[in-house]
């Protein structure tokens, strides 16, 4: 891999701003056969054809020399021998580049196809991704090829890695993105992530690490939604200006073809192996299947739905468990943030990995205990996998401006970290931004990185850090049950819900076929079995309530049996529901054991802290408030939940009511001088 810092001049922020604004005004020309929301399919790829073309300017014409001599020692593929003439991992051996298509204005179209066709095939690939070959056809047809071509030749945009860095193209290619995703109505920010917060991250990643910094080590990385390739990009940068002798390896997938595209051609120009990005989607079509990794990074898209997904992945947990991805559970169908979790901890290396991912709030708390989340969290707590949580601030993401998450997990904790969790308020450590880039307002800027990172590093309980066992972060929702307490009485108002309930209806409907005789002698006998219940509720003494149900069931039993009805009817049931009302001065209802039987509608449930014992903590929080409740042991579950504000909560008592009067009345003297002014 060739070494990014070594290809390139250090690149000047205003170099591409400046190519920004001249690549967006080139945008312009394509007014009229496209609409604004289309102008990315032919500037973006386009971008990235224009800055494949300057990084091979300096050694296109040894290409085209070597070109020449394999023909004539009639090799059958030259690949080897022009890749390394081109001095890349990728090459053109055409004739042309773009200053030489100019020339020929009435060929373009054909003389473009014949430049891309000249390309290695895996940057002819990153082309087709972009379906530009269809964008080639309208363009010539609207008479716009030949002018967006000269435009992108123009000497001022120069893309060439000496006036615009890497770093600076990527930024020039998100920003791109950003916009022409604004015009669209779509999320950028699913694409990439802002440059501060992978720096965060990384920073986080490599924060305990030790091997990484040593001479001639060589580790990898791994992205499985890695986007236009930031999070892998800045990782590389990271490592190299803390150790040029390092060397990290990138790995990424990604489903969306735009981005994968430029992801790999920004992997194509820094040198390394382009074959370590693919194309796909990472749960279904894993191009990693059989691959684990020293470090991975992520920033899935949040609350995304799995859907599309969901029958591949369930039949995975089902079939394989804890010997695929997803053993540990499956979350609700409309967020499969916690997928992808699952997904990179199958990829850790048993002697140890560390991953860093971003998530919203969802994560932390949704689902309740045994739910596909809080099994996900216990699985990762328990295994002592969670190392810490940083909170970031808010607005820092081009498409959300929620509350974020980096979570970092490893199964190689340090001593001093085993069996504990580390919680990190970094919510405060933000400027705000000169102007707004889509949703994101905020940004970090390195001394804010700086100061989080050694908080983090420290590992002390403080203002913005609080350290937790894993323990802490489990319950025992237990369910609680109080007793059923009816009154029964004959008044009529109930026995009218008796008229109105399915059951009694259904007594004079038949299924036998309509009109029959069988469907009449049916329906008779469903009328007089009405009749006879009535006739049997309404012979009693409709002023009476009883407070105890056996003695209520005796009475409707020897009523019901008086008029030929049997007590074991499917009517029963529902008499007894119509003919009771819920009251608490009635007599707890018993089971055949004498047991009480619980009310459904008092049950309500309790989270007990893993270290608190139910028993005490049932006697001193719920007995006081309801003295006749128990707890249902058989429900009894256990659930894991990160309640990240609760634990940073800051009391701010009430001002003092004569400050608020005092400022009321100041308002109201206020008012009054400016009517007077006005009717003066």
């Amino acid at each position: 891999m060739a070494n990014a810092k070594g290809t390139q001049a250090n690149g000047n922020g205003s170099n591409h701003r400046d190519i920004l604004s001249l690549i967006w005004s080139i945008a312009e020309l394509l007014r009229g056969p496209y609409k604004e929301s289309e102008y990315g399919k032919v500037v973006l790829p386009f971008t990235v054809l224009r800055r494949l073309d300057c990084v091979l300017t300096s050694t296109k014409k040894k290409v085209l020399e070597q070109k020449e001599k394999a023909k004539d020692m009639k090799l059958k593929d030259p690949d080897l021998m022009l890749r390394k003439a081109s001095g890349q991992n990728f090459y053109n051996a055409s004739r042309f580049d773009f200053p030489k298509l100019l020339a020929d204005p009435n060929h373009i179209k054909d003389n473009l196809r014949d430049y891309i066709n000249g390309f290695s095939p895996n940057a002819r690939e990153i082309m087709e991704r972009f379906d530009f070959d269809t964008q080639i056809e309208k363009l010539d047809a609207k008479d716009r090829l030949y002018a967006v071509v000269a435009r992108f030749a123009d000497a001022q945009v120069d893309l060439s890695p000496s006036v615009v860095s890497n770093e600076d193209m990527g930024r020039l290619y998100e920003e791109l993105i950003r916009r022409f995703a604004e015009q669209s109505n779509e999320t950028a920010g699913e694409h990439f992530t802002p440059r501060e917060v992978i720096r965060l991250m990384v920073n986080l990643l490599f924060i305990e690490e030790k091997n990484v910094f040593r001479e001639s080590v060589i580790k990898t990385l791994y992205d499985p939604a890695c986007g236009t390739g930031g999070m892998l990009s800045v990782a590389e940068e990271y490592v190299q200006e803390l150790n040029p002798g390092a060397r990290l390896e990138l790995f990424g997938q990604e489903l969306n073809d735009e981005s994968y595209a430029v992801c790999k051609s920004d992997m194509l120009i820094k040198g390394f192996n382009p074959n370590n990005i693919r194309m796909g989607d990472s749960f279904t079509n894993d191009q990693f299947a059989d691959e684990k990794f020293d470090y991975m990074l992520s920033n899935p898209p949040f609350g995304v739905e799995w859907k599309p997904a969901q029958k591949f992945i369930e039949d995975e947990h089902d079939k394989k468990g804890f010997a695929g991805r997803f053993g540990a559970g499956l979350p609700r169908i409309s967020d499969g943030a916690m997928l992808f979790i699952q997904h990179m901890i199958s990829k850790m290396r048993p002697e140890g990995s560390r991953l860093a991912i971003v998530f919203n709030g969802s994560p932390l708390f949704t689902g309740s205990a045994e739910s596909g989340e809080s099994e996900i969290r216990r699985w990762i707590i328990e295994n002592d996998m969670l190392e810490g949580i940083v909170a970031m601030p808010t607005e820092m993401f081009y498409n959300t401006g929620i509350a974020t998450y980096v979570w970092v997990v490893t199964n190689k904790k340090s001593k001093a970290r085993k069996g504990k969790v580390q919680l990190v308020d970094a919510t405060s450590f933000f400027q705000k931004m000169r102007k707004s880039l889509g949703n994101k307002r905020s940004e970090m800027t390195a001394e804010h990185i700086a100061e989080v990172c050694r908080i983090y590093g420290e590992f002390a309980p403080g203002k913005h850090c609080k350290i937790f066992d894993n323990e802490d972060f489990g319950y025992w929702r237990i369910t609680v049950e109080r007793p059923l307490r009816l009154n029964f009485s004959f008044v009529p108002e109930r026995i009218e819900r008796v008229r109105e309930t399915g059951v009694f209806q259904n007594l004079v409907r038949s299924k036998k076929k309509e009109g029959s005789k069988a469907a009449e002698t049916e329906i008779a006998e469903g009328r007089e079995f009405q009749e006879a219940i009535l006739k049997a509720l309404s012979g009693q003494d409709g002023k009476k309530v009883y407070k105890n149900r056996d003695k209520f069931l005796a009475v409707l039993k020897a009523a019901l049996k008086n008029e030929g009805v049997a007590a074991a009817t499917v009517m029963f049931k529902a008499l007894l529901v119509s003919l009771s009302e819920r009251d608490e001065l009635g007599e707890v209802c018993t089971d055949s054991d004498g047991n009480p039987e619980p009310d459904a509608d008092l049950r309500d449930t309790e989270n007990v802290p893993f270290k608190e014992d139910i028993g005490k903590y049932f006697k001193r929080e719920v007995l006081p408030h309801v003295p006749d409740a128990w707890v249902d042991e058989k429900k009894t579950k256990k659930g894991y939940e990160i309640n990240f504000n609760r634990y940073f909560y800051v009391y701010t008592p009430p001002r003092v009511p004569e400050v608020i009067a005092a400022e009321i009345q100041a308002l109201e003297d206020e008012v009054q001088g400016m009517l007077k002014e006005i009717l003066a």
